[in-house]
């Protein structure tokens, strides 16, 4: 642990790219927070006691908008401990903070739009507004006060929709936190303009490229680690069988195929390309979107999983497809533009896989679910041999961003 100038950027020695002890904690609330969004997506994809389809999307929107709010918090740490060195105090105390109050959003989220809101919401607000003002307080130089000033009034503002979004009933409290998750998309996206104080660019933030690559990579491992986790559970509270064998054997080799077509190859070379980029800060700045989608399709892939798991062979659902065949496809999408930020091009494969997964939902819904969980493996199986074969006899693929 340092004290002394605690403004200090990241030092570029050999240990720079590497995440801290207490980084990769903070990364372990995540699998627990994961978990909760798999549990409350689930009861809303059920279908039982009466719910309808609608009843399944609206829920699933609620869903996303928590999970989103969650990957907020951890991209705004993980930017952070890019820009300035994590081995200083006051960074230790805001990644501390951010594991506080994201252990808090996860026992709060099942509940979020009823009786735990006010609890999401000030856990959310607390972290976000600490990490700027102790940044505002203990920086240095002129030029990076003015962003944490910035950032710390586009909190607040957000904040004022958090908080009383929390005191109001469900459909108003979407709304508003909705607004809240936009105004902070916004300005991180463009600088974190105010008026008066003007903005920043993007592309001239000062980050270490390959920390943060790395950060990224965990993250995905994270979230990988909770489909294995919701598969695990789930076949252990169903009755023993062949078919809920069966999609337990296809949830473990879905997560195997979706680590195999992320490290194959652009998730190895991530940090370089992010270090070798002309704009370090934008490769990250999209790459953080990127990331986002993948993780959203590899949790909604783990809830399908549970569902079929829980009902192999039960009658289709078109929500249950959407998670089933929808998740992977959502991955794929997001990994194709994974591989334009890294190598500048979108292999054919993605594209056509994500056709193959979509096209045939209105078959499949005559079908049973663990037909459908079959078509994913496929599907993805044949991306990741696509991706060998055109790697085999020849040199590593070099990174070539094109920002």
């Amino acid at each position: 642990m340092r004290i002394a100038e605690p403004a200090a950027l990241r030092s570029d020695d050999g240990d720079g790219d590497r995440a801290t002890f207490l980084e990769l904690f903070f990364d372990l609330v995540y699998v627990f927070a994961l978990t909760r969004i798999s549990a409350r997506a689930f009861e809303d994809l059920a279908l039982e006691g009466g719910q309808t389809n609608w009843s399944a999307v609206t829920g699933g929107g609620k869903t996303l908008l928590l999970l989103i709010a969650l990957w907020m918090l951890w991209q705004g740490t993980a930017w952070t401990t890019s820009r300035y060195d994590p081995h200083h105090l006051w960074l230790q105390v805001i990644v501390i903070i951010a594991l506080v109050s994201a252990m808090a959003m996860g026992v709060a989220l099942p509940h979020a739009f009823s009786s735990t809101g006010l609890a999401f919401a000030v856990a959310y607000v607390t972290a976000h507004l600490a990490r700027s003002a102790i940044l505002l307080v203990v920086l240095r130089r002129l030029q990076y006060r003015r962003l944490k000033l910035r950032m710390l009034i586009t909190y607040c503002v957000a904040g004022v929709f958090w908080l009383v979004g929390a005191l109001l009933p469900t459909d108003p409290r979407v709304v508003l936190w909705s607004l809240a998750l936009v105004i902070e998309y916004l300005g991180n996206r463009f600088g974190w303009p105010v008026p008066g104080l003007g903005r920043s660019t993007v592309s001239r933030w000062d980050i270490h490229g390959g920390h943060l690559a790395e950060r990224y990579q965990q993250f995905y491992l994270v979230a990988l680690g909770e489909t294995i986790l919701v598969a695990g559970l789930t076949y252990t509270r169903v009755p023993i069988g062949a078919t809920s064998t069966a999609a337990f054997a296809f949830a473990l080799a879905t997560t195997i195929l979706l680590w195999r077509i992320y490290v194959q190859r652009a998730g190895q070379i991530l940090g370089e390309a992010v270090t070798g980029a002309r704009h370090p800060a934008t490769v990250g700045r999209s790459a953080a979107d990127t990331h986002l989608v993948m993780v959203v399709g590899v949790v909604a892939t783990a809830i399908g999983y549970e569902l079929v798991i829980e009902h192999p062979t039960g009658h289709n659902e078109l929500p249950w497809l959407a998670m089933i065949l929808g998740g992977p496809a959502l991955y794929l999408a997001g990994r194709a533009r994974f591989e334009y930020e890294v190598f500048g091009r979108v292999s054919p494969s993605r594209l056509v896989a994500i056709a193959a997964l979509l096209l045939p939902v209105p078959l499949l819904l005559r079908v049973a679910p663990l037909l459908a969980s079959a078509v994913a493996v496929v599907v993805l199986a044949a991306v990741a041999v696509a991706d060998a074969r055109r790697a085999w006899g020849r040199p590593p693929e070099a990174a070539a961003p094109p920002f």
